[in-house]
Parts: structure tokens; C-alpha cells; sequence
């Protein structure tokens, strides 16, 4: 497979073809990827068992320590902004003073992220006792907003990597340990407990493709 990997760069249009030629050489093999249409997805996402349990993680996701929060896309932009005054109810008023004085994302290498506070939790986390959750989602389930969350936050833990094109990948943090045990229990993977937000990106036939491929 030398001739993906030249002068040291990988040339992921290159390793796309031969997967999808290849296709069952690489599913399921010590951790390599699978293509699914145009989209290469690495096994852990099919194969890791995962449910969000939030009476143990406290919304760990929303509070991670970090600089910056989870990425947005540039049309989602105008639609947080579209929404805050909706939102903001929701959130502190050291939250609302934050987002008055520095705005609710920055840019960091030309992508935009969203603003944390003190280095740690996002600016639009708002607590129900004692867990931290999303008022731009909390504004929505209320039938105030179309807008769920950004589609980082929603994919979570899954993470798209752009190398010529979409990889998807398994965030992995020790906050989310109680997640693994839950889906283990409940026989629930990560591809599956993200069935809305990967329809939502990519479409319900092509969660359907992913579904038929490994076997689900």
C-alpha cells in the first residue's frame, strides 16, 4: 500500500478507491475503516457499545475542559444568533454576560467553535440539577426553536475528520465510561445511539447503507 502513502502525505482519494474496492478486506480488521458511500467510517463506530448516561456523566460533554468548545459549521452561526434571545432565557447571567461581551464562538484557524467559560464548560450549558445541559437543544424540545444543536454536538462522541473527505471517528474521554457499560448492557453501539444525528447529516439512506454493512 505504498503508493497511498507518498513523500510521507496521505493520499486519502487514493485509499478511498481501494477501500471501496477492497471492501471486505476492510471491515472489521483490527480497527481499520470501511467506506459507506463516499464516507469512511472506522470500526469502533460500529463495534463500541454506547448510551449516554447521564445521571453518572453529569453532561460531561458539555463541560470538558478545553479552550474552546464544540466546532460549528458557518451556517449554523446565523442560526444560534437567530435564536439567542429564545435561548438566553435558559442560561445564567454569567452565561449572558459572556456571550454580550465576546459573542458565543470565536474562530481558531479559520473554524469557528463555540466560547467556553473559564476554560471548561460551554457557554450555552445551563444545570438541571446538578447536570449540565444544552439550552439551544432545551429551547427546542420546547417547541420554540427548529434548530436542535449544532451537528458536532448532536454526532457526539462521534467526530468528522476532513481528509479530502468526511472520516468518521470515536471521541474517546474517561467521562463516558458510564456510557460504554450502558450500551453494554443494553446492547446499543455508537452508530446506533447516534441513528438521528448521522440521519440528519447524511441522510436516513445512507444510515440505512451504514446499518446493512455491519450488520445491525
Amino acid at each position: 500500500m505504498n503508493f497511498i502513502i507518498k513523500g510521507g502525505v496521505l493520499n486519502f482519494a487514493i485509499l478511498k478507491q481501494f477501500i471501496i474496492l477492497h471492501q471486505k478486506l476492510f471491515q472489521y480488521k483490527n480497527g481499520m475503516i470501511f467506506s459507506v458511500k463516499d464516507i469512511m467510517v472506522r470500526n469502533e463506530i460500529a463495534d463500541t457499545p454506547f448510551i449516554c448516561d447521564l445521571n453518572k456523566c453529569k453532561g460531561g460533554c458539555c463541560t470538558f475542559e478545553s479552550k474552546y468548545g464544540a466546532p460549528l459549521r458557518q451556517d449554523e452561526i446565523g442560526k444560534i444568533d437567530s435564536i439567542l434571545g429564545i435561548v438566553r432565557q435558559y442560561l445564567s447571567q454569567r452565561n449572558i454576560d459572556e456571550i454580550e461581551a465576546n459573542g458565543f464562538y470565536i474562530e481558531e484557524d479559520g473554524e469557528p467553535l463555540i466560547s467556553s467559560i473559564d476554560n471548561k464548560e460551554c457557554v450555552f450549558v445551563y444545570y438541571d440539577n446538578g447536570i449540565a445541559k444544552c439550552s439551544i437543544e432545551k429551547a427546542f424540545v420546547e417547541g420554540k426553536t427548529d434548530f436542535k444543536k449544532p451537528i458536532s454536538c448532536h454526532l457526539f462522541p462521534i467526530r468528522i475528520s476532513d481528509f479530502g473527505g468526511d472520516v468518521l471517528r470515536l471521541e474517546k474521554y474517561d467521562e463516558c465510561k458510564p456510557a460504554l457499560e450502558k450500551g453494554a448492557g443494553e446492547n446499543v453501539t455508537v452508530a446506533e445511539f447516534c441513528e438521528e444525528a448521522l440521519e440528519r447529516n447524511y441522510g436516513k439512506k445512507w444510515y440505512s447503507d451504514l446499518k446493512k454493512a455491519i450488520g445491525r
